[in-house]
């Protein structure tokens, strides 16, 4: 039973069309029956499924028997719609063994699965909803896939098993391409009796490999995970790693499970979904019982394949609240409603609760006006040093009373995991008292060397736990920002040297706005990836860009779509061409309109600033760092333990 909304990914680049190609050309016997469910899409690039309602083919004979022509025009994201095509399945079809492949977006553990380009709406289908339509419809499956982005997580898995055998998803964000399905269904047809494991290998090592040939650059991962054994061995596990997290943060250790977290494998960096590898977060915490869960989730993953670059890609993520805290509400009550054990809600409200209270009390800020109009950090250029208990603890009470706006994206309908935390008032402000980032110290001064340096006590330096680089462009109107990079330096002192390059990453020399992601690796095997925004055809997208030993100098390797506010929380894969029907990099002639933040010397913010003219796309885009040829500020930001950020005086150059 394939399930496929066929949303934006097949009217902007026939990704369901793809597939369903795919499909038709595996070897199919009568031993094994593919239903496809179609819908949620505005238009089809192929002549044969109706764009205005949902409806049922088989895959027969190399090619689609319709078998419903009209299922109704229904969201693809309502439970019942899901149940009722598995119930139709079921009476029409029924089999000894049933696979169920949930084929559109993903957005994992708080927003799930799917969104329908017709009825948007209707949001997604969490993982409380499809719990609803599985245990509706009532049928076993050996495997529940999803060909969907960053649904191999904890909470689905155990939300899962009462249904199904066995999960195959992937940790991280989808390349365009999906599943290859040829080879495995045909494999499925010679030996219906096919082990569900020997099936998933051979999903995985397929999507895996056809990624690396035909997205070279960009990651993939699948797994393929042991319900029954997940359900056994894990719950108890996660409920003592949930507890020892939860002890930590009120004894005064909030800085071990801060430290752990984030230098651990993360996926879809850059949407702050807060998705983490289990397996590599329990390792990093160091505990007892963080070893113990890590060796049962790698236990119930019976096979898990990756692209080189994802290292520290174990097989199953959860969602721990980090870059933001405005989805711990929600996570909370699907954890609710499909029976997550409470021990791990707490431990993510007591760590939010912290995290936040940081953030209130700290000072920092989400914005760089203060170095580059106050000239530098420290209280006249609008950095507080909240270094006295009563003034904490006068913050905390106003936030508590109703001051949410304190806090980006908080609100008091997103805030009710604040008042469940385990610490008390008290102790949470003898912490942050204790355990506060000074940012008055962000000053630049010379070492004996007579370099520009900025100087911290390690004690200072143990509370940071990011630190990239941001450039900005005088451009006459106001300060163009040019993204952040991952270029610092130190002198023998442990100092951190003031940057003295105002060169840029450009594309064919344009300077444009790049975002650094991730590193991974060592030596000839590090793969830096990161994101330039731009409109590409007039879409919002993040282009991919990916640097390593073959593309020293950086390559677009893709484009992801990128949504309005509120039009859906799934993350988008990566553009196929629907002319090629190979990945898109960029195609001759498309249209590139770049984006960059702006703000104005009046203190006004554009976040969709056009950089530069706009460009098209020739055979070669090259990358390449040039001078900026403008008056140039530097300034690196600093990211402390609450995620609060501060930027040290601004260098022009």
């Amino acid at each position: 039973m394939v399930y496929m909304c066929g949303t934006d990914l097949e009217s902007r680049s026939a990704m369901a069309t793809k597939d369903l190609i795919e499909m038709t050309k595996a070897t199919i016997s009568d031993s094994v029956n593919l239903i496809v469910y179609t819908g949620g899409c505005t238009r089809w690039n192929n002549e044969i499924m109706s764009n205005s309602v949902n409806q049922i083919y088989k895959v027969e004979d190399g090619q689609l028997r319709r078998l419903v022509a009209d299922a109704g025009s229904v969201s693809m994201t309502k439970p019942e719609t899901l149940s009722s095509f598995i119930e139709w399945c079921a009476k029409n079809y029924p089999a000894n063994r049933n696979e169920l492949i949930l084929w559109d977006h993903g957005g994992g553990s708080v927003s799930g699965y799917g969104y329908d380009q017709k009825f948007q709406s209707s949001g997604s289908m969490t993982l409380a909803g499809i719990n609803t339509a599985l245990r509706d419809a009532g049928v076993s499956f050996d495997f529940v896939g999803f060909d969907a982005c960053l649904m191999a997580t904890v909470e689905t898995g155990l939300m899962l098993d009462p249904y199904a055998d066995y999960l195959i998803a992937s940790e991280e964000t989808e390349p365009g391409i999906g599943w290859y399905y040829t080879d495995w269904l045909t494999k499925l047809s010679k030996d219906p009796a096919l082990p569900t494991v020997q099936i998933g290998k051979s999903i995985a090592d397929d999507f895996v490999s056809t990624c690396q040939s035909q997205t070279r650059g960009q990651s993939a991962t699948l797994s393929v995970v042991d319900l029954a054994e997940l359900a056994h061995t894990v719950p108890a596990k996660l409920r003592a790693f949930s507890q020892s997290i939860s002890a930590l943060v009120n004894d005064g250790s909030y800085r071990q499970v801060s430290n752990a977290r984030n230098n651990s494998r993360e996926f879809a960096r850059s949407t702050m979904i807060d998705q983490v590898d289990l397996v590599h977060f329990a390792k990093n915490l160091g505990t007892a019982e963080g070893k113990a869960l890590a060796e049962a989730l790698q236990g119930a993953v019976k096979y898990n394949r990756t692209s080189a670059d994802m290292t520290n890609s174990y097989g199953l993520s959860i969602y721990f609240p980090y870059r933001k805290a405005s989805s711990v509400d929600s996570a909370i009550k699907t954890y609710d409603a499909i029976g997550l054990d409470a021990s791990y809600a707490q431990c993510i409200r007591d760590f939010a609760s912290l995290e936040v209270s940081g953030q209130v009390a700290t000072g920092g800020s989400s914005n760089p006006y203060a170095s580059l109009w106050g000239g530098g950090s420290g209280s006249s250029a609008g950095y507080s040093s909240y270094d006295s208990a009563d003034m904490i603890s006068g913050l905390l009470d106003a936030f508590l009373g109703g001051g949410y706006g304190s806090v980006e994206g908080l609100s008091s309908g997103n805030t009710d995991f604040f008042f469940g935390r385990s610490m008390s008032t008290e102790d949470t402000v003898a912490y942050l008292a204790d355990n506060r980032f000074d940012a008055s110290s962000l000053a630049w001064t010379r070492n004996l060397s007579g370099e520009l340096v900025i100087a911290l006590p390690d004690e200072q330096w143990a509370l940071v736990e990011g630190l990239d680089l941001n450039m900005f462009v005088d451009d006459g109107s106001g300060y163009i920002d040019m993204g952040f990079d991952n270029v610092f330096s130190f002198d023998a002192q442990g100092n951190l040297l003031a940057p003295e390059d105002d060169t840029w990453l450009a594309v064919n020399g344009q300077p444009v706005a790049y975002y650094h992601e991730n590193t991974s690796g060592e030596g000839s095997d590090t793969v830096i990836t990161g994101r330039i925004p731009a409109m590409l055809n007039g879409d919002y997208v993040q282009l991919l860009v990916r640097f390593d030993a073959e593309n020293p100098h950086g390559a677009i390797v893709g484009a992801r779509s990128v949504y309005p506010d509120g039009e859906t929380q799934t993350v988008a894969k990566s553009w196929l061409d629907p002319e090629s029907e190979e990945p898109v990099t960029l195609r001759m002639g498309d249209r590139i309109d770049f984006l960059c933040d702006h703000y104005g010397y009046d203190g006004s913010f554009d976040n969709s600033y056009f950089l530069g003219e706009p460009m098209f796309v020739t055979e070669t885009m090259e990358l390449s760092n040039v001078p900026v040829n403008a008056p140039v500020s530097l300034c690196y930001r600093f990211t402390d333990l609450y995620q609060q950020h501060y930027w040290t005086p601004a260098l022009e150059s």
